[in-house]
């Protein structure tokens, strides 16, 4: 909306107006059916004009312009099945579908496309085609279940947005055990340029305190899959350990590294995940007060109200969504021990993302077999981001 504008005009142009308006229809009579006689002083005359004055010609005050307002949250797309993560290629969104084992491709107007299928899927309970990621070379990567265990693949999308086509994977991790349930999956590059996988403990629980086993891990890789040099353990991809089943990424404007974690029955939790640290499980679950051998989360849920999943960082603040608490919650980065419910009504949600444009989206998960979907999920709703 346009500044509204207060404009100055000299006194005697306003009753020449005024004189002007009132001639335009004929001379009004008056009380005695006279044509009515006004006298006019006649203007001032002005001098030379001067460039800084403001009195003498038309002042323009802007005043302060409202934001528009918030549209409030607008639906990207519909009937999606089953879908797990959302990353960008540019700013062309692709959506993984768990079970179908299907990469779309978003248009501008939310249609899908299929990009291709991942050769090899198995799916099972929670197994399937589950996080992607993307480069700084636009290389798409993805965790999926394959007959031998959890892997990463690496795909070199061939093609322009609107026909992307997967191609040919290259397979950079794979073996990282799986089970119907606890597989974790998501996948992100930190401001590192390394990539990081989540694993889940594949219902083995010792798994995740043995750091000779890639379960209940959170690993780090160079983007071929290769042992980065300075990871806390020689030779080995694990980052974090002592994980049950770890679902969201992110990283803080500052470098701090958050992780999200379903637990058991007792507490999901919010952690900061600092190199070579032990995050108790299956010693401990949730916050113990005990600062010895193992880290504490920062925040804890309990599962009903919570099962935290996907996560994004954007400004000062996370934005987590949740499956079994069907919210979006965002959690302050400068006290990430404090939380608010953002959005709730929509059922289930797996991820949330920030897109190219600056806006927040959160994925809705009711086609997953636990939920209740209605007629246009699964879907992806945008929101603008909340000011801090």
């Amino acid at each position: 909306m346009s500044p509204a504008r207060r404009i100055a005009v000299p006194l005697g142009a306003v009753v020449g107006l005024v004189l002007v308006a009132g001639c335009t229809g004929g001379d009004a009579p008056d009380a005695t059916g006279e044509p009515a006689t006004v006298e006019q002083s006649p203007a001032p005359e002005s001098a030379d004009p001067d460039p800084t004055s403001t009195s003498a010609s038309a002042t323009v005050t802007p005043t302060e312009t409202e934001p528009p307002p918030d549209p409030g949250p607008r639906v990207v797309t519909t009937g999606l099945e089953a879908p797990w993560s959302v990353a960008f290629v540019g700013g062309t969104p692709l959506v993984s579908e768990r079970d179908s084992a299907r990469i779309l491709e978003l248009s501008d107007d939310g249609a899908a496309r299929e990009v291709g299928v991942v050769a090899g899927v198995q799916t099972a309970g929670e197994g399937g085609l589950l996080g992607l990621a993307v480069d700084d070379d636009d290389r798409l990567y993805v965790y999926s279940t394959g007959d031998d265990g959890n892997r990463v693949q690496r795909y070199d999308l061939q093609g322009d947005p609107g026909s992307y086509d997967l191609g040919d994977p290259t397979t950079i991790l794979e073996g990282i055990p799986a089970a119907r349930s606890h597989d974790g999956g998501r996948l992100a590059f930190g401001p590192d340029g390394m990539l990081y996988a989540s694993t889940g403990d594949a219902r083995v629980r010792g798994s995740a305190q043995d750091r000779g086993s890639l379960a209940g891990k959170i690993l780090r890789m160079t983007p071929d899959g290769d042992v980065p040099d300075d990871n806390p353990f020689d030779d080995s991809l694990v980052y974090s350990y002592g994980h049950r089943n770890v679902q969201g990424l992110a990283w803080a404007d500052d470098g701090t590294m958050f992780a999200t974690e379903f637990g058991q029955d007792t507490w999901d939790e919010l952690n900061v995940i600092t190199p070579g640290a032990n995050y108790g499980w299956p010693e401990v679950e949730g916050i113990t007060g005990d600062s010895g051998e193992y880290t504490d989360p920062v925040q804890q849920w309990s599962p009903d109200e919570a099962s935290p999943s996907g996560m994004a960082a954007i400004g000062g603040a996370l934005y987590v969504a949740n499956l079994r608490g069907a919210v979006l919650r965002s959690v302050p980065v400068d006290d990430p021990t404090t939380s608010t419910d953002l959005f709730t009504g929509y059922g289930r949600l797996r991820d949330a993302v920030e897109s190219p444009d600056g806006e927040l989206w959160f994925l809705t998960n009711a086609t997953d077999g636990r939920g209740e979907p209605g007629p246009d999920d699964d879907r992806i709703v945008a929101v603008a981001v909340p000011a801090d």
